[in-house]
């Protein structure tokens, strides 16, 4: 689907569930007219600030979007939930027998109230408790000896992920000791002015290990030349369209973003490498992954997927790709798709988890 149609099908979703969702919450309880109109003025007078600020975020003070991005990004989740606890609701209606209790009333609006709150307690919670992926993977190459690797993706660094949060992911990887650190994509959030406020980079450089990374999307998004200059303050190898050696022992690629549609591809990017070493893989995007396994790639490790961030849009992500999160394999090719250590806008998980991959290399036994 072209940018403009699919942009101009998302307004439409959109506007249709704030609108079916207004509606539901004016009726959800008998109200008076004045009542009525407070509710649904609070409920549009959100809306119009979740979209002023995300359309006006890089003119606004950092100081003031620390407050106005959370609060827009989380709007989207309430409203997906609204919508889909109402369309229960009526649903429910259809049967008969249970009309009567789920008439308007000022319990029935209770009980939806805690519902909507227990449910991003819950998705709040689980976004805390970050999740160690242990991959042991074996090697038809040779190796002299294992190599312990922690891989992430999308730490969306910024405005909702800041000092505190990433000062602890450091500190969990740290305790892995691992022999190299991997950073499949979209480091940045967008707007790299609160990484650079915050001094993030002294953080990333705490880390006690080799660091190589590639660039996400949102890399482009907030200015590709600006991230890859917060980057420079960190010990993290870039690799965009580049290949470095490690140890003598094996190759690591990082493919540019699939955003520039003029990247170099993996048949250009292996051309030339001493094929009896290990190649590893850093792409964001886990598209077409068959060309990893005609490439002769030993492990990919992708992001970008967030496996949806929340249900029931993890169903419809799993249908987008091949593997849209976890363990995967072609051929002599492994696959690991992280869902994400970091997460866009609201911090909720639903039904998918933020995780670190621990992932150890190992020889095959003779």
């Amino acid at each position: 689907m072209p940018p403009i149609a699919m942009i101009v099908t998302a307004l439409a979703v959109l506007l249709l569930g704030l609108g079916y969702s207004s509606w539901r919450l004016v009726t959800i309880a008998p109200m008076t007219p004045a009542l009525r109109w407070i509710v649904l003025g609070l409920w549009l007078g959100a809306f119009a600030l979740s979209l002023g600020s995300l359309l006006l975020r890089g003119g606004l003070s950092v100081a003031l979007t620390r407050y106005t991005y959370p609060f827009s990004t989380s709007w989207i989740f309430w409203l997906l939930y609204l919508v889909l606890l109402f369309l229960a609701l009526d649903l429910l209606r259809l049967i008969p027998q249970l009309r009567p209790l789920l008439a308007p009333s000022w319990p029935l609006a209770g009980v939806l109230g805690l519902l909507i709150v227990g449910i991003f307690a819950w998705g709040s919670y689980r976004y805390q408790q970050k999740v160690r992926v242990a991959l042991e993977l074996t090697m038809a190459k040779q190796l002299e000896r294992p190599i312990k690797i922690v891989g992430i993706s999308d730490l969306h660094l910024g405005y909702t992920i800041g000092r505190e949060e990433l000062s602890r992911w450091v500190q969990l990887i740290n305790a892995e000791r691992p022999d190299l650190i991997l950073i499949a994509g979209d480091l940045v959030d967008g707007d790299v002015r609160p990484v650079l406020e915050d001094r993030l980079a002294e953080l990333v450089n705490q880390l006690e290990a080799p660091v190589y990374a590639c660039l996400g999307n949102h890399e482009y998004l907030g200015g590709e030349a600006r991230e890859k200059g917060f980057i420079r303050q960190t010990k993290i190898q870039l690799l965009q369209d580049s290949v470095a050696t490690f140890e003598d022992k094996l190759y690591i690629i990082g493919r540019d973003d699939a955003t520039n549609r003029r990247r170099r591809s993996l048949r250009e990017l292996t051309a030339g490498l001493d094929r009896t070493r290990l190649i590893l893989l850093l792409d964001h995007q886990p598209h077409h992954l068959e060309e990893a396994e005609q490439a002769g790639i030993d492990l990919q490790l992708s992001g970008h997927t967030h496996r949806g961030q929340v249900f029931p849009i993890n169903l419809i992500v799993d249908q987008l790709y091949e593997r849209s999160h976890g363990y995967h394999r072609r051929g002599a090719t492994q696959y690991y798709v992280s869902s994400g250590i970091g997460i866009w806008g609201g911090k909720y998980r639903i039904g998918t988890q933020s995780e670190y991959a621990v992932i150890t290399l190992r020889p095959q036994a003779n």
